[in-house]
This record gives C-alpha cells, sequence and structure tokens, in this order.
C-alpha cells in the first residue's frame, strides 16, 4: 500500500504572504509570452516582404531597404542583391534568438523563481531545464545575449558604408564587454559550484 504523503508545518501568515508574493512575478512572465507573439508577428512581416520583394514587388523592396538601413547605389536602383537579402536574413535570425531568449527567460524564470511546471518525462521537456538554476539560468541568458549582440555586429560590418566609424567601433567594445562579462559570470558560477561540492578523499 501507498503510504499518503504527509502535510508539512503550517506556514505562519507572515511567512506565507512573503512566499506568495512570488506569483505577483506571473503577470510578468504573461507579458513576456505577449511581447514574443509582437516578435512572430514582426517576423512574419519581414519574410512575406522579402518573400514579396523576391517576386519583383516595388514598394516590398522599399520597405526592407529602409528596415535595413541599406544604403542604395549612386543611381539610385535599388536591387534585391545577395547584401540586401543577406541583411533582411540576420534580421530574421535576430527575432528568433530573441524569441529564444524570450523563452529562456519565461520558462527558466517561471520554474525557478514562481512554480514547478512539473515536466519531468514530458517528451518536449528542453534539456537545459532538468538542472535549471538561477546560476544556471544566468550564464544562458549571458551566452544568448552575446549570439545576439554578434548578429548586430555582423549586420554592421555588412553595412559598414552606412554606418560612422565611431559607432562600429562602440559595437565592437560593447560586444566585448558582453563577452568579458560572459566569461567573468561563467566562471564565478564554476568557482562558487566547485565551493559548494562536497570535499572527497584527497589523493
Amino acid at each position: 500500500m501507498n503510504t499518503p504523503k504527509t502535510a508539512g508545518p503550517r506556514m505562519r501568515p507572515l511567512p506565507a504572504l512573503i512566499f506568495a508574493s512570488r506569483w505577483l512575478q506571473l503577470p510578468l512572465y504573461l507579458g513576456l509570452i505577449l511581447a514574443q507573439a509582437v516578435y512572430v508577428f514582426h517576423f512574419w512581416v519581414e519574410l512575406v516582404h522579402l518573400i514579396e520583394a523576391a517576386f519583383g514587388n516595388a514598394q516590398a523592396l522599399d520597405t526592407l531597404v529602409k528596415s535595413v538601413g541599406y544604403l542604395p547605389p549612386a543611381d539610385g536602383q535599388v536591387k534585391l542583391n545577395e547584401t540586401l537579402i543577406m541583411l533582411v536574413v540576420l534580421g530574421l535570425i535576430d527575432v528568433v534568438m530573441i524569441s529564444n531568449l524570450l523563452i529562456m527567460v519565461i520558462v527558466g524564470g517561471y520554474e525557478t523563481f514562481v512554480s514547478r511546471m512539473n515536466l519531468e518525462g514530458h517528451p518536449d521537456q528542453p534539456e537545459w531545464l532538468d538542472h535549471v538554476n538561477a546560476s544556471v539560468l544566468k550564464v544562458k541568458l549571458a551566452t544568448a545575449i552575446i549570439g545576439i549582440s554578434s548578429i548586430h555586429l555582423l549586420k554592421s560590418f555588412i553595412s559598414a558604408a552606412n554606418i560612422d566609424q565611431k559607432t562600429l567601433l562602440w559595437q565592437t567594445l560593447i560586444h566585448l564587454t558582453f563577452l568579458a562579462s560572459a566569461l567573468a559570470i561563467a566562471a564565478t558560477d564554476r568557482l562558487l559550484g566547485h565551493g559548494h561540492q562536497p570535499s572527497g578523499d584527497a589523493h
């Protein structure tokens, strides 16, 4: 026979209220879900414009040129060339990476700070969620931000003719700062993780 689980000690009112305050974060995660829906809509709008431009729609091509900040040639005749396609595709990849970042914040943050989702055994459970905690989530977010910054920097290098050199230099420095910060976070997490491991036999 299965023994019924015994309830834990009853919490006092004030600690129970403080612990229940974690549910105040729920509207924040719901808001991030709505923000992700906006990104999905933006992705499809840009993709439709790209497809229409590929079929010769001049208005869609003009919209793409304005959205990516592409500098038209001296003769003023804008064509859907490889550079413009690459800039649009990098913009789409940027949207996907930001969407992935939102998923990590929504799912990982809710699981870590609000309530368990009981996804154990679910076929679609993310691989990283079974060992997620605040430190792991922080490192993964830093890595995702580096990826997003890399896409932005690559777009700037491709359209370097449209960007001031000082701006390009600052973007590179900011990207290197993100990279150094992520390495520092990962190193700190590794040191703290080793510090919490039980000491074994010294050999």
